[in-house]
C-alpha cells in the first residue's frame, strides 16, 4: 500500500517524515522533501524510479542536527525509492508504505496526488 500525499501546504516539520510541500498550485509537479535523521552519516544520497536508480545523483543536505534533506519536485504518481547512506541501502525507517524489490529488501513508496 502507498502513502497518499496531497499537494497540499504544511507547516515547517523537524520530524525525520518525507512531507509534500509545493511551490506553485499552478505547478504540475509539487516539490516533495525527503528527511532521513542520520546524524552518524557522512553522506547521504536519495535514489529511486525517478531519477532510474541513481545512487549518485541526489546527494542530501545534511544539516548539525543529524538530519538529511533533499527537495524534489515530482508529478503526480507513485513512486519508489531509497536512501544510501555511506554506500549502504537504507528503507525510509520514517515511512511504513513498502513493497519488495528484487534483491530481496524493501523500497519505500510514497504516491503523490
Amino acid at each position: 500500500m502507498a502513502t497518499k500525499v496531497s499537494a497540499t501546504k504544511k507547516p515547517a516539520d523537524k520530524s525525520s517524515k518525507s512531507k509534500p510541500s509545493p511551490k506553485s498550485a499552478k505547478s504540475a509537479a509539487a516539490s516533495y522533501e525527503f528527511c532521513l535523521m542520520a546524524p552518524e552519516a557522512t553522506e547521504v544520497f536519495l535514489a529511486g524510479d525517478f531519477n532510474n536508480w541513481e545512487s549518485n545523483q541526489h546527494k542530501m543536505r545534511k544539516f548539525k542536527n543529524g538530519l538529511h534533506k533533499k527537495s524534489l519536485k515530482l508529478k503526480p504518481g507513485r513512486y519508489e525509492y531509497r536512501f544510501v547512506v555511506d554506500g549502504s541501502w537504507w528503507t525510509d525507517p520514517a515511512n511504513e508504505h513498502r513493497c519488495a524489490n528484487a534483491y530481496g529488501e524493501d523500497n519505500s513508496v510514497i504516491e503523490i496526488s
